[in-house]
C-alpha cells in the first residue's frame, strides 16, 4: 500500500487538539505512519513536500512535519511529467501546490492520496475521473481500510 500525506496531514498531529476531528485525524495520520515504520505500508514523499515545509516560517511547525515526513520510504523527484500533468490539474481548478502534490503521488502509483483540506477534498471528488489516484481525508480512509 503506497501512501501520500500532503503537508495538512503531516501538519495536524500540531495542531490544536481540543478540536474533537482534528485530534481524530492526527491519531489517525499516527496510526498510518507507524504502519509505514514498521514496513506494512509505504510512505511516498516528494520534493514539494519537502519545499512545502521548507517554506514554513514557523521553526517548530517545520522541524515537526519534517520529522514525519522523514518516514518516507521513497521520494518522488518533479520531472518533466510531473510538472506537465500538475498543469492539467491546475486547469481543472486545482490550486498549484495541490496540482504538484497529485502529479507526484500519481507518478509514484499511489494508492490513495490523504488531506485534511477539506475544499482540495472535494474538488477531488468533483474530478474523481480525471484523477489517477484515489483522494480521501486519513480518518475517512482509514475508518473504511479497518473494515475491509
Amino acid at each position: 500500500m503506497k501512501i501520500y500525506l500532503d503537508v495538512c496531514c503531516l501538519n495536524r498531529p500540531f495542531d490544536d487538539q481540543l478540536q474533537e476531528r482534528i485530534k481524530l485525524e492526527a491519531e489517525a495520520i499516527f496510526l498510518i505512519v507507524q504502519k509505514c515504520e514498521r514496513g506494512e505500508w509505504t510512505l511516498i514523499g516528494s520534493e514539494v513536500i519537502a519545499s512545502e515545509i521548507g517554506q514554513c516560517a514557523d521553526r517548530e511547525r517545520r522541524e515537526r512535519a519534517g520529522m514525519v515526513a522523514s518516514a518516507a520510504g521513497k521520494v518522488v523527484d518533479m520531472g518533466p511529467s510531473e510538472i506537465v500533468r500538475a498543469a492539467e490539474l491546475e486547469g481543472l481548478g486545482f490550486g498549484a501546490m495541490d496540482s504538484l502534490h497529485l502529479a507526484c503521488a500519481e507518478s509514484a502509483d499511489c494508492d490513495v492520496f490523504l488531506t485534511t483540506d477539506d475544499r482540495l477534498l472535494r474538488r477531488s471528488q468533483r474530478y474523481a475521473r480525471a484523477l489517477h489516484v484515489g483522494v480521501d481525508n486519513p480518518l475517512n480512509w482509514l475508518a473504511k481500510w479497518v473494515k475491509k
